[in-house]
């Protein structure tokens, strides 16, 4: 049997209603009360009531909207009640496809026989319902031999529905939610090993827009209730020649939008998924292109051309298998970037094997995207640490060559910077940028400071001070050792004795 909802702000109109049900022995089940439009919406989903007998004016602005979605996901018939006889209230009463608009005062027979009239109508839907609908978890009619098998369906189109958690640890507990949830026709529910089933019954007359409600609505209430995130296709093809396994393997095809899409979506398709053809291989240019790209440095470059390569907004997508191929062919050059500068060892040749791997395995396509950036420019700042490394260690040699070789009064720039593998304008730049100082500056320091220590540990004369210094001769070092020191070597040595 048939239940009413009586929703009224006025307890005195609603205890009326219920006591004209029951009073006249109208036949419905049950009988709801609502003084609120958040205990109409309660109920609505909870109980999901079959003709709901509603007030226009207790609804406000912010709550026609998903009244009007709730009306048309669980299909009730609406009657409407008013104080004010109104053309906006008529037109709120046609938006709800109201069965009968009531002006009050109404007259009790009035009211008793439009009520009546409505649970006979209702019972005898319910009753075409269970004669013709050939779904229902109980009756058993589609199975899992249906998924699996391609056996016919007499003409039947069965709407189909696959729920797919990101982790599947979660699915016996989405499982439950849709158990419990107030379908307006129940599915049956074909858990599998990584995605949920839902088998609608046949309804050819059931508009498509109403099943896609049901989808939107199903993931919303969801997210309300879980943080575990939850991917929705919704399959609806009118082909009535189509078998329940074409149209299962069409919606697993169509499973795989996730990949450009991400979870907490809702995908809603009529035919089967048509990808686009694309060649996975990196061409000549292209590979020339990212060898350039890797060996300049510069991974906003590369991240710019990853994102306009790889960012799809909209259909046709191209096939998902393809594309990680692509992906690999890319890595497959970051590889040869590694191994030139022998990074493919420890810890950063575990990286690569993972990030690989999540090329392969990962749902997410933006996901791939971000963890070959990020390993990338990683590769990258040990690239540029490898380079200052380098030049550190070249100052740092031709330093130690100066060290040992200053006393040689033929020593010259070339000499330093042929011992260190590099040009004499390179080392003498580099040498100024890492030091401070020019060539011949940091060799007269050299000579400068060993001259000191020979003057005031030794009683050697100034020529051959000068000439142990690595100074032509002696005018030309006693000058020197003025500039740098402001005391002749002389007046050194005599301070030293006193």
């Amino acid at each position: 049997m048939p239940s009413i909802m009586i929703a009224d702000r006025d307890p005195n109109e609603r205890t009326g209603i219920g006591w004209l049900v029951s009073s006249c022995a109208i036949p419905y089940e049950k009988v709801l009360s609502a003084g609120t439009m958040a205990e109409v919406f309660q109920l609505m989903e909870s109980q999901t009531p079959d003709v709901i007998c509603l007030e226009l004016d207790m609804v406000g602005k912010g709550q026609w909207d998903r009244l009007k979605l709730l009306v048309d996901q669980y299909r009730p018939t609406v009657l409407v009640t008013t104080a004010e006889a109104t053309f906006e209230r008529a037109m709120q009463g046609i938006e709800l496809n109201a069965r009968d608009l009531w002006v009050k005062p109404q007259t009790p027979e009035y009211i008793r026989r439009v009520l009546t009239r409505c649970c006979q109508d209702q019972s005898y839907r319910m009753q075409m319902s269970q004669e013709t609908t050939g779904v229902t978890g109980r009756a058993g009619e589609v199975s899992y031999l249906d998924l699996f098998f391609p056996r016919p369906l007499h003409g039947r189109t069965y709407p189909i529905m696959l729920a797919q958690l990101e982790d599947p640890k979660h699915h016996p507990e989405l499982l439950r939610f849709f158990e419990d949830y107030p379908f307006r026709d129940k599915p049956v529910l074909l858990p599998l090993g990584d995605v949920i089933v839902g088998v609608f019954p046949d309804d050819t007359h059931e508009p498509q827009t109403l099943f896609h409600q049901t989808g939107k609505r199903l993931l919303m209430d969801w997210e309300a209730m879980s943080d575990a995130p939850l991917f929705l296709v919704m399959y609806d093809s009118k082909e009535r020649e189509q078998s329940l396994n074409e149209k299962y393997l069409d919606a697993i095809q169509a499973l795989h939008i996730r990949f450009f899409k991400g979870y907490r979506q809702l995908t809603i398709v009529e035919r089967q998924v048509n990808w686009t053809m694309i060649d996975p291989f990196l061409t000549p240019s292209e590979q020339r292109l990212w060898v350039d790209m890797l060996h300049g440095g510069d991974p906003e470059v590369l991240k710019q051309w990853m994102y306009r390569h790889f960012s799809y907004k909209e259909e046709p997508y191209p096939e998902p298998g393809l594309l990680r191929i692509r992906l690999t062919s890319i890595l497959a050059q970051v590889r040869r970037y590694m191994k030139s500068h022998g990074l493919d060892n420890g810890d950063l040749e575990q990286e690569y094997h993972r990030v690989f791997e999540t090329i392969l395995y990962s749902p997410i396509l933006y996901r791939i995207v971000a963890e070959m950036l990020l390993f990338i420019q990683r590769l990258m700042d040990l690239v540029q640490n490898q380079r200052e490394e380098v030049r550190v260690d070249v100052i740092e040699q031709a330093i130690r060559y100066m060290e040992r070789r200053f006393t040689d009064s033929g020593l010259r720039l070339e000499d330093v910077a042929r011992h260190v593998d590099r040009s004499p304008a390179y080392f003498s730049t580099l040498l100024t940028q890492k030091q401070g100082t020019s060539f011949r500056q940091l060799l007269t320091s050299l000579r400068v400071k060993e001259a000191q220590r020979l003057l005031l540990e030794t009683s050697l004369s100034v020529g051959e001070i000068a000439e142990r210094s690595g100074f032509v001769n002696a005018n030309y070092f006693s000058k020197i050792f003025k500039e740098k020191t402001g005391t002749t070597p002389r007046l050194l040595r005599n301070q030293k004795k006193r």
